[in-house]
């Protein structure tokens, strides 16, 4: 059940305000994009996510760990682009089912965006992202 709440308020409510902003890079950048390619479709999925950039990795703690459809897609095609400000990053997901999501947000140390993570989420999964050494394109 809290899961179904949770992403109800996510995918209708906050998801819809948030993502075109951060598209146009007019969210602050506690905040970035995932883009995924859908794993039926084949058309890029962007989700708003708390800003896990640190050097030439980007890091994500999901909210629902393999529920997350985001997660579905990257275990189909680990390609994805990072959008922090308005700067788009290229690179390659990796699953971490051994990393202790806990220690990953202190890690993070973003206050705020972790303490509704944990409040909200039901299973904690973590994600490196590994940046190419260029950007990616628009």
């Amino acid at each position: 059940m809290k899961r179904r709440i949770s992403k109800f308020i996510t995918r209708r409510l906050v998801n819809p305000f948030v993502r075109p902003l951060l598209e146009r890079g007019l969210f602050p950048r506690t905040h970035a994009l995932l883009e995924t390619t859908g794993r039926r479709t084949g058309q890029p999925r962007r989700v708003p996510l708390g800003n896990g950039l640190r050097g030439d990795q980007f890091w994500i703690v999901t909210e629902h760990g393999y529920g997350s459809a985001y997660v579905k897609n990257i275990q189909k095609d680990p390609r994805v682009r990072v959008k922090v400000g308005r700067t788009w990053y290229s690179g390659t997901a990796h699953l971490l089912p051994d990393d202790d999501p806990r220690a990953r947000l202190r890690f993070l140390r973003r206050p705020v965006n972790d303490a509704l993570l944990l409040a909200v989420g039901t299973e904690q999964l973590t994600i490196r992202i590994d940046l190419d050494r260029g950007r990616g394109s628009p």
